[in-house]
């Protein structure tokens, strides 16, 4: 099957309930981290969201992946989970999750370079101009009312968040050949092993959540949040390429910004409607444009190779 810089009518809706679920998550996130600790917090809610995966897993009777595919799906969990988690949780101590935005909107620039060094993509001008765009948007939202603190170690941290978010889209296109179920039961699992293992290092309180606003995030974070969130993921990135895919992450502030004024009551301003604009303009010429269309070149077996699973 070739893969495509432009899916489908089904791929697409699939990609913007992603977005939809994904941006709801820094609201959630907000919410958790008033009671639980930051690696605690990351680490019981993939823990949960394991375990219904390996339900999941042992009702359908899905055969367990071996050998490569084995190892590329736990890198996976590395890299998504635990690497990226952990560094964005430690930076946003000292950072708020508007300037950490500006830096997860780099996750596509690096996604392409990434998928363009392992000659798995070709570097296309559209998706390169895009890019910038939609960054120029989330710098807009984030600088243009004031001024913002920024240390080195948390930008570094940030930066290998993104690095970590861009080789790990570009990881989970090589299993995606797998059951989306398999696939994050043992990405998930091993990223929350990971992190509670640095929980534990760091000596957080392992607590459960009492406050009911706590409690319904959490389960909003195990269930659509991260079980929801990342099927979707999965069944997106089978018909797109790993560049466009991880615009995702350049979308997500937006999502949060209209949640926080809906449910939290931030009001809407004329910075963050011109940021907006500037955010989807950039994802549409980059990624969802019809002239955007093409074939994508692959050196990689396991990319565009028939799935297991199709979406329709």
């Amino acid at each position: 099957m070739e893969q495509t810089a432009r899916p489908g009518g089904l791929a697409t809706a699939t990609f913007a309930a992603a977005v939809t679920l994904g941006g709801a998550n820094f609201l959630a996130v907000r919410f958790s981290n008033r009671e639980l600790d930051p690696f605690w917090g990351a680490g019981l809610r993939f823990s949960l969201a394991a375990v219904i995966f390996v339900v999941v897993c042992l009702s359908l009777r899905l055969a367990w992946p071996r050998g490569r595919q084995l190892a590329l799906i736990v890198v996976n969990g590395v890299l998504s989970f635990a690497a990226f988690y952990a560094l964005m949780y430690w930076a946003l101590i000292w950072v708020t999750a508007g300037v950490a935005t500006v830096v997860l909107a780099l996750v596509p620039l690096l996604t392409m370079l990434l998928a363009a060094v392992q000659r798995l993509e070709r570097l296309r001008s559209r998706a390169l101009i895009g890019s910038l765009l939609a960054l120029a948007g989330i710098v807009w939202m984030v600088i243009a009312p004031g001024e913002v603190e920024l240390p080195l170690p948390a930008l570094l941290a940030m930066l290998g968040a993104a690095l970590c978010a861009g080789q790990g889209v570009i990881v989970i296109k090589k299993v995606s050949g797998n059951h989306p179920a398999m696939v994050n039961a043992i990405s998930i699992g091993t990223g929350a092993t990971l992190l509670l293992g640095m929980s534990a290092v760091a000596g957080e309180t392992w607590a459960i959540p009492n406050q009911p606003e706590v409690v319904w995030s959490l389960a909003y974070l195990v269930t659509l949040g991260s079980v929801g969130l990342f099927v979707l993921l999965l069944l997106v990135v089978r018909r797109w390429t790993a560049s466009a895919t991880s615009y995702m992450f350049v979308l997500f502030p937006v999502v949060t910004m209209i949640l926080d004024a809906v449910l939290a009551g931030e009001p809407i301003t004329v910075v963050g409607i011109v940021g907006a604009t500037l955010v989807m303009s950039g994802v549409w010429f980059g990624a969802l444009s019809p002239a955007a269309k093409g074939p994508v070149a692959t050196a990689t077996p396991e990319i565009g190779r028939p799935t297991a699973v199709e979406m329709g």
